[in-house]
């Protein structure tokens, strides 16, 4: 379906968790550069997703049939919350006809090149689950890459990487900005050589600016992936039309 003013909307794949998604996030619709819609994957928990592996097929199926859906629904792109997706990212893409970003870990490629192949920080969910099987997906080779995870962050935590049920329903935005902010600075002291930030969790990109600030160095997440995904749909659209 051609974009439009009425019509057009991107289409957010959610996991199935119950914390609040603040200005920026990835499951936040305004965060976006048009408007958006969610679509929460049952059963998917973040950690069923956040792991070192693919999720199970039932939730592969399930992501399917999310994706398929917002593009019936007249979806013209679409993305997810959780970078740690991108396991399925072929999946999603062979299985609908529009474009999907499901992870800020398919921009490295790009991101590195652009800074003329220097090492880029990821800053992810969970340091210890984002090994081969996302790595791999996303084309990224850890020697282009310095990594460190949040998972030692009880505010971001408790809210995120804990089960549906025993997720907080408030996030300390500012406790998470400030560890998130600690890890940025601590891989550019010790690895001068960054030349940029990648966020792969979807729940970061609030503190974006605030990274960009204490490290001097830019910050890219999903939603910049996705704003551009946008514009390059809706440019393609208006050539066609």
């Amino acid at each position: 379906m051609a974009p439009n003013s009425k019509q057009a909307f991107l289409g957010i794949l959610m996991l199935d968790t119950r914390f609040p998604r603040i200005a920026g996030d990835a499951g936040n619709i305004h965060s976006y550069a048009i408007p958006a819609r969610t679509a929460v994957v049952t059963g998917a928990e973040s950690l069923d997703i956040v792991i070192d592996g693919l999720p199970s097929p039932d939730l592969v199926e399930a992501f399917i049939n999310a994706a398929k859906q917002l593009e019936s629904d007249g979806a013209v792109a679409i993305v997810s919350t959780c970078g740690f997706l991108v396991s399925i990212q072929d999946q999603i893409a062979n299985a609908v006809a529009i474009p999907v970003l499901l992870s800020a870990l398919s921009l490295h490629p790009q991101i590195w090149a652009a800074h003329q192949g220097k090492p880029i920080g990821i800053l992810t969910a969970s340091k210890k689950d984002l090994g081969q099987t996302a790595l791999k997906a996303a084309n990224v080779n850890i020697k282009d890459a310095y990594i460190d995870g949040m998972e030692d962050c009880r505010a971001f935590t408790n809210a995120i990487l804990k089960p549906k049920t025993e997720q907080i329903l408030e996030i300390d935005s500012m406790q998470v900005e400030i560890a998130v902010v600690k890890k940025a600075e601590n891989l550019l002291k010790s690895n001068p050589d960054i030349a940029a930030f990648l966020l792969e969790c979807g729940n970061l990109p609030p503190y974006s600016d605030a990274i960009a600030r204490a490290t001097g160095r830019p910050v890219y997440s999903i939603i910049d992936g996705a704003n551009d995904m946008i514009e390059r749909a809706t440019n393609q659209a208006r050539s066609i039309t």
